[in-house]
């Protein structure tokens, strides 16, 4: 009966992962520049584990959403979907990513929690049944091919792990050369000098990191024109990417342009730190005709009202 057809059988689903540590917070690392390609070996290996096979199942995209992580999964095979189905009911995926995830992170324990779902369907309230699950996986198709992110991700590892093949004992320490592979993350922006200062309007004003007041008013302020300040700052920040902020406006529709203009913000300082300056965050608002903004952000309207 459950002998596939000539056609291939492919399905996919979503992991969401969460950790119950307050002090580990997983898209944070997805989002940092150095933790990433950790965080991506360790789900790969336990996806391997649990399949029996690296490409016993494929990831399509990451997905940051406060507080989970969300990865999109596509099963080529119906007998590694069981696989995967088996080791996800007994625990053993779960166990696995911990032990990756603490290996990789160099973090003592990363206590996990995880649920699984294909479309609206929460498989993990009918995991005893296999062959529903099956049925709900293979009716959700793949709505999309791998990440470009993911591909350099893949390749990064796989590069690492031919280098690294003939030393098995090196696991707690993969982390440190994975930072360097993936140049693209920690060198986008980096040739942006650090300026300590910067003009506008023929003002010469701090060219200091954003805060937390800079953050709301932007997000307050900006309204349909934050995916226009996006793609300006896409042009040194990866983290910008256009499937990226797509995204975000998806994610965050129901609750509004000022959420996500909010996020997208957000995202760019995680991403890029103490680089995240207000040199870079003027400039997209003055290249997008947001002048009025950046002078708010500024400070140029309440010293006007002083004066």
């Amino acid at each position: 009966k459950m002998a596939g057809s000539s056609a291939p059988w492919i399905g996919s689903a979503y992991l969401f992962l969460q950790s119950t540590c307050k002090t580990i917070a997983l898209p944070a690392l997805y989002e940092s520049s150095q933790k990433k390609p950790c965080v991506f070996k360790a789900l790969k290996l336990a996806l391997a584990d649990c399949t029996g096979s690296v490409n016993g199942v494929d990831m399509l995209k990451v997905h940051c959403s406060h507080p989970h992580l969300i990865v999109q999964l596509k099963f080529c095979k119906r007998e590694n979907c069981r696989r995967f189905l088996r080791s996800y009911r007994e625990g053993a995926l779960q166990k696995s990513l911990q032990s990756h995830l603490q290996l990789s992170l160099a973090i003592t324990t990363v206590p996990l929690e995880v649920e699984l779902k294909a479309g609206s369907e929460h498989l993990d309230k009918m995991l005893k049944d296999e062959d529903r699950c099956l049925e709900c996986i293979y009716r959700e198709k793949p709505d999309r091919l791998p990440d470009e992110e993911i591909t350099e991700l893949e390749e990064c590892l796989k590069s690492l792990m031919l280098h690294q093949s003939t030393n098995n004992n090196v696991a707690g320490k993969d982390c440190s050369p994975l930072k360097s592979p993936p140049q693209p993350y920690p060198l986008q922006g980096s040739y942006l000098p650090t300026q300590l200062t910067f003009i506008f309007q023929g003002q010469q004003f701090d060219n200091r990191t954003i805060t937390p007041d800079d953050h709301q008013k932007f997000a307050k302020s900006v309204s349909k024109k934050w995916k226009q300040v996006a793609r300006s700052l896409q042009k040194s920040c990866r983290a910008l990417r256009d499937p990226v902020i797509d995204n975000l406006a998806l994610e965050y529709d129901r609750e509004g342009l000022y959420e996500q203009a909010y996020q997208m913000l957000l995202r760019f300082v995680q991403s890029e730190g103490k680089r995240a300056t207000m040199a870079r965050l003027i400039a997209a608002l003055e290249e997008n005709g947001l002048v009025s903004l950046a002078e708010e952000l500024l400070g140029l309207h309440a010293s006007e009202d002083c004066s």
